[in-house]
């Protein structure tokens, strides 16, 4: 199995996404696949300017010359792509957004044909089956914060004809590197391993395994308290520099 794992955080490493994403990617390893995981940070991708031109002059190839075109034969060899987002407002980062609408439109064609009754772009030439992991945080308390990207990623996965495996959702983000540093939260992160295990093994993740990943970290009352005295202690600081 080949999976390509994209981080869309524009905090890469140093975010909360990324504490649920590696043991994710280390499970998928562990259970045999190979997996390359990307910053898109780190890589230069320009905005679509709906061109048409990886329609009609050269199907499949985009006229920007960026880093898409080093990832096109990576996005068509790979069994399951990873997306990996932190939400700030409400759906993916620029980022992701960005990504997502450069690798979609080159990889089908500009017709449209009839799938269960509704209408969908064809499936270019080389299309294969592929799963779609969605992994995401957010600072926010409740679970309903993530519907909107759910239901956005299914859309996208419904309309490319791939396979939505699931979601890793992490709310009360802000939490997260305190509770690690202190050893509280060790079963999120083997959650998450098992949750990539599962993916490999069995096609697909338990909801016991992924709603442990989401598991509340603390009451909504003690959260809100908590984050905010935080907060003020940032402005109690820089208005003494």
């Amino acid at each position: 199995m080949k999976v390509l794992a994209f981080n869309c955080s524009p905090k890469m490493e140093d975010g909360v996404t990324d504490l649920i994403l590696n043991p994710f990617i280390e499970g998928m390893r562990n259970a045999g696949a190979d997996v390359e995981l990307l910053y898109i940070r780190k890589l230069k991708i320009n905005y679509c300017t709906a061109e048409a031109h990886c329609w009609f002059k050269h199907p499949g190839k985009c006229y920007q010359d960026d880093d898409m075109n080093m990832l096109y034969p990576k996005l068509r060899e790979a069994d399951v792509w990873v997306f990996a987002t932190p939400i700030y407002w409400d759906g993916v980062t620029a980022q992701m957004k960005t990504l997502i609408d450069r690798s979609a439109l080159p990889l089908c064609g500009p017709f449209y044909e009839l799938r269960e009754g509704h209408t969908r772009t064809i499936k270019r030439e080389g299309w294969k089956p592929r799963k779609i992991v969605l992994i995401s945080s957010c600072g926010f308390w409740e679970m309903d914060n993530f519907d909107p990207l759910v239901v956005y990623m299914k859309a996208f996965s419904k309309n490319a004809d791939f396979e939505f495996a699931g979601a890793l959702l992490r709310p009360q983000g802000h939490w997260m590197k305190p509770l690690m540093e202190a050893g509280q939260i060790n079963d999120i992160f083997e959650a998450a391993k098992e949750a990539g295990h599962q993916l490999v093994k069995d096609g697909k993740m338990s909801t016991e395994t992924l709603n442990t990943v989401s598991r509340e970290l603390a009451p909504l009352e003690q959260y809100v308290q908590g984050f905010n005295q935080g907060i003020q202690q940032i402005f109690d600081s820089m208005k003494k520099e």
